[in-house]
């Protein structure tokens, strides 16, 4: 898929964002041998130090010369331009102390850039160079910078305590960096696949309001076409030839066909709100109806006090509780129980099924994104977004949620019980609002819908 190409580059680091960075890092060694050379007047190798940090500008304005700002790096550029940024501060480290040096610990910072926005193993290598050089610095260094009347050497005992510093920062900073990065790529590519399904839907519920608007545009020309038609028929009459009569009868034949088409179009405008009020009982026909040809057995039962509840159509909604029954059919043995209840206070709709259940994994996580009960493989439904990624689910919570609703899974507990249970619940105020004609449906819900009302959902 080409949206799959667009998440990967847009993962990539900027250039632009790069270059500043080091610019910043840069900026921040000037200062420090500076401020150490002439400042706290110590004694460094002060030519040595300022051509490792004027190499590293070198490259950097060569990076800025042959690439555009917006230019996004490879994982293996970033990689090897992170992994030079390593060895010129372990090179500055060299010349001023080694691992004595206090700035020793900012050999943790490209290992934490790596880490949000490089894959894993590109960050094990940085982390591992990292550590084999901090390893080295803690044996061959020059001395530490002191002023001239003195000399400090550190023992080595502290110097182990700082490798070890470096080396647990590097692991911890480095893994949970990654994990929040992780989830934030994951949430945004979720939210960007749930965005995609609703734009989807909302295309399909236009469709209705284009049609009616198509047919009272196209009346005007229709009726002068047939105006102009039987001006024909009356001009050319009994001299027309057989071929001319024929096709002037086709013409307006046609445009009546095209007439009554147009009528029917105008009707649903008319009927826009019955036909997007349904009651409960209608839609849950209409999300099992698809599934019966499936070789599932599915049971549905309707009970509750009262009228029967009615909502108005809502596509999203319709896409998320179709999501939780498909899940239930695909792994149910043989039995899926569709439940549909409701009170004067509350509407319950639950989907029990005889399979396996939920793993523990998905019933801790439930809602988060990338969290999937398939194995992988070929999805059953290759044009379902985010089929086999795990984002069904998330995708069905966030728009049943969005309703108003609430969303809980659970497996059946009890001997020689087993399945799993999605149980989705509205208040009756929230599941009804928006919806019209709600006193008529209400008045006639012990008996069915006349057929003008009762169309296909």
């Amino acid at each position: 898929m080409g949206s799959g190409a667009g998440v990967n580059d847009a993962r990539h680091l900027r250039l632009d964002t790069f270059v500043r960075l080091r610019w910043l890092a840069l900026t921040g060694q000037s200062a420090a041998v500076l401020g150490a050379q002439f400042g706290l007047g110590l004694r460094l190798p002060f030519g040595w130090c300022f051509l490792v940090i004027a190499i590293s500008s070198w490259l950097n304005l060569a990076l800025r010369i042959r690439f555009p700002a917006s230019y996004r790096l490879s994982d293996d550029s970033a990689a090897l331009l992170l992994a030079f940024d390593i060895v010129q501060l372990a090179a500055l480290l060299f010349l001023t102390g080694g691992l004595q040096n206090p700035f020793s610990l900012l050999f943790l910072a490209p290992v934490l850039i790596s880490a949000t926005a490089l894959p894993p193993e590109r960050t094990l290598a940085l982390g591992m160079l990292a550590i084999g050089l901090a390893t080295l610095l803690a044996l061959v260094h020059q001395p530490l910078p002191w002023f001239a009347d003195g000399r400090i050497e550190l023992p080595f005992l502290y110097v182990s305590g700082v490798w070890t510093a470096i080396l647990l920062g590097t692991a911890f900073t480095g893994v949970y960096a990654w994990r929040v990065a992780e989830e934030a790529r994951q949430l945004a590519q979720a939210l960007a696949a749930t965005e995609l399904v609703l734009a989807r839907e909302q295309h399909l519920s236009q469709l209705d309001g284009l049609a009616a608007a198509a047919a009272h545009e196209l009346g005007t020309p229709l009726g002068t076409i047939m105006v102009v038609a039987k001006e024909l028929d009356r001009q050319l009459g009994p001299s027309a030839t057989p071929a001319v009569a024929d096709d002037l009868k086709l013409l307006r034949d046609q445009v009546d066909r095209c007439r009554g088409i147009l009528s029917k179009l105008t009707s649903l405008d008319e009927d826009e709100g019955f036909l997007q009020t349904l009651t409960f009982g209608h839609l849950v026909e209409e999300l099992v109806a698809p599934q019966r040809a499936l070789g599932i057995v599915l049971e549905v039962t309707r009970s509750g006090d009262g009228p029967e509840p009615s909502c108005r159509r809502n596509p999203g909604v319709m896409f998320g509780l179709a999501n939780i029954l498909d899940n239930a059919v695909d792994f149910a043995s043989s039995r899926v129980l569709i439940q549909a209840r409701w009170t004067l206070d509350r509407v319950t709709l639950e989907v029990r099924d005889d399979g396996p259940g939920f793993p523990s994994e998905v019933l801790l996580r439930a809602g988060e994104p990338y969290v999937t009960t398939r194995s992988p493989g070929p999805s059953k439904s290759p044009d379902t977004v985010g089929s086999g990624l795990g984002l069904g689910l998330f995708i069905a919570k966030t728009l049943i949620e969005r309703s108003g609703a609430q969303l809980t899974l659970s497996n059946t507990t009890g001997p020689g019980m087993r399945g799993a249970v999605a149980r989705i619940s509205w208040t009756r105020q929230a599941f009804e609002r928006g919806s019209v004609a709600n006193e008529f449906i209400a008045h006639n819900s012990v008996r069915p819908l006349p057929d003008r009302l009762a169309a296909p959902i």
